[in-house]
C-alpha cells in the first residue's frame, strides 16, 4: 500500500468502480481469442472508464465533477450492453451475467446518488 493518498480514493463509489474493473478483467480472461480486439477490449475499457472518470473529475468543481460522474454512469450502461452481448454469445453463464448486473446496478445507483447530492449543494 502506498504512503501517498488521494481524496477521491476515499469515495466508496470509486472503490466499487475499481473492484468492478477487476471483476471484468477476470471475466474477459475466458472470452475467445477472436474477441481480443473487439468485445474483450471494449469491455475492459468501459469498465475501467467508470473509475477513471470518477478520479479525473473529483478534483474539479461540483458541476464538472457531475459531468464526469455522468460519463461514469454512461460507461456502466455500456458494460450492461456488453454483458448482454457476452451472454448471447455464450461467453458467460447466467451466474456471471447476474453478478455483473448486480454490481453495475449498485454502481449506477451510487453514481446517480452522488450526482443528486452534488446538484443539491448550493
Amino acid at each position: 500500500m502506498s504512503k501517498v493518498h488521494f481524496r477521491f480514493e476515499d469515495l466508496k463509489v470509486y472503490t466499487k468502480a475499481i473492484e468492478y474493473g477487476e471483476l471484468v478483467n477476470d471475466t474477459v480472461e475466458d472470452f475467445p481469442q477472436k474477441e481480443i480486439y473487439r468485445l474483450t477490449s471494449q469491455f475492459a475499457r468501459a469498465a475501467d472508464s467508470i473509475a477513471l472518470n470518477i478520479a479525473e473529475g473529483s478534483s474539479s468543481s461540483d458541476k464538472n465533477f457531475t459531468r464526469y460522474l455522468g460519463m461514469s454512469g454512461d460507461s456502466a450502461h455500456e458494460c450492461v450492453a456488453i454483458i448482454t452481448k457476452a451472454k448471447l454469445r455464450n461467453y458467460i453463464n447466467d451466474d456471471t451475467n447476474e453478478k455483473h448486473r448486480v454490481a453495475l446496478e449498485e454502481l449506477y445507483k451510487m453514481i446517480t446518488s452522488l450526482i443528486r447530492h452534488l446538484s443539491q449543494k448550493k
